[in-house]
């Protein structure tokens, strides 16, 4: 992610209206994960209050998943801190005593990847290129950056980096033999943040995206860095590509079904169409952000930021230079 983006998080955090006193919008020291079994050995796991907070439009702590093959374990998703690493590890467990073989980070955000370390050590870690290269580059300052939208005393302080031992380049495509199971992981393109994974287990038709689909609507895609015209793509991409019987694990929030993905698919449409309208009758941007109010996708919490602050400047900004 590059530093804007970092930045419109923090302004995100600390200017919506569940950061009080400089409390985070979800507590690491205070989320409890549960799992789902979706079939036999494909599992989501994601807060116990996920379904109270969706059907509220707030935000929600980290979701992620595991499949279990006959050899061992693939984990999407590491967590924030040892605490949440712990709970998943737990979960697995629970429902296997199979190594666990393989983890594999969604994107490099600490809430996806920060419980690398905590890791087996007989785990290989999956990464796209981007986020090693992020990680390589940046991990001084995403700790200390995410220590102060997540609190000092969340287990971020003693986080260190861990380097991934498969990499996925762009438009890459991998699969994983877990042992009679088959798993997908895919580069569909520019989602969020550069190396967006996406993994799919064909068998039980079961997509775990990450954070280009945050959780159920009314939640909104976040145009952290700009690129409204690939996030699209992408997301048609993904919808195209999937079934429509699939089950999809976002990254934050409880299964969802195929149709959900049309909701944050109709809201970019939206924008798409009516920024550039603006643009067609020389409207500054400043001026686009009054018009491009889209009030019937304003049910989520972060709506009063998300949209006009950053995702109409993003789409603006784009558009433009397209």
């Amino acid at each position: 992610m590059k530093v804007k983006g970092m930045l419109a998080v923090a302004i995100t955090l600390f200017a919506s209206g569940y950061s009080q006193a400089q409390e985070p919008v979800w507590d690491g020291n205070k989320v409890v994960l549960v799992s789902e079994k979706l079939s036999d050995g494909v599992f989501a796991y994601y807060p116990s209050d996920a379904k109270a907070l969706e059907s509220k439009g707030a935000p929600v702590a980290t979701s992620g998943g595991f499949i279990v093959g006959d050899k061992g374990v693939l984990v999407i998703d590491t967590m924030l801190n040892k605490r949440l690493n712990a709970q998943v590890q737990k979960l697995i467990s629970q429902a296997t005593d199979k190594p666990l073989l393989y983890a594999v980070n969604t994107s490099f955000h600490g809430d996806h990847s920060y419980g690398n370390m905590y890791l087996p050590p007989e785990t290989k870690i999956i990464q796209h290129q981007k986020t090693q290269d992020y990680i390589t580059s940046h991990f001084k300052a995403d700790t200390e950056f995410m220590i102060s939208n997540f609190g000092q005393g969340r287990g971020i302080e003693e986080i260190v980096p861990v380097a991934a031992d498969i990499l996925v380049g762009n438009g890459g495509n991998i699969m994983l033999e877990l042992g009679g199971r088959t798993v997908e992981i895919i580069d569909f393109g520019f989602a969020q943040t550069g190396g967006d994974l996406f993994i799919w287990e064909p068998e039980a038709k079961v997509m775990w995206t990450g954070n280009p689909i945050i959780t159920v609507k009314p939640s909104l895609p976040w145009l952290l860095d700009g690129h409204l015209l690939e996030t699209l793509e992408t997301l048609k991409a993904v919808y195209a590509f999937l079934p429509e019987d699939a089950r999809i694990v976002p990254g934050h929030g409880s299964v969802m079904d195929r149709e959900d993905i049309k909701w944050h698919i109709d809201y970019l449409d939206a924008i798409k169409t009516q920024v550039q309208a603006a643009i067609d009758d020389g409207l500054t941007l400043e001026e686009t952000v009054k018009r491009v109010t889209l009030p019937e996708f304003s049910g989520y919490a972060l709506y009063g930021w998300v949209h006009p602050a950053l995702n109409v400047p993003a789409a603006y900004k784009d558009l433009k230079k397209d």
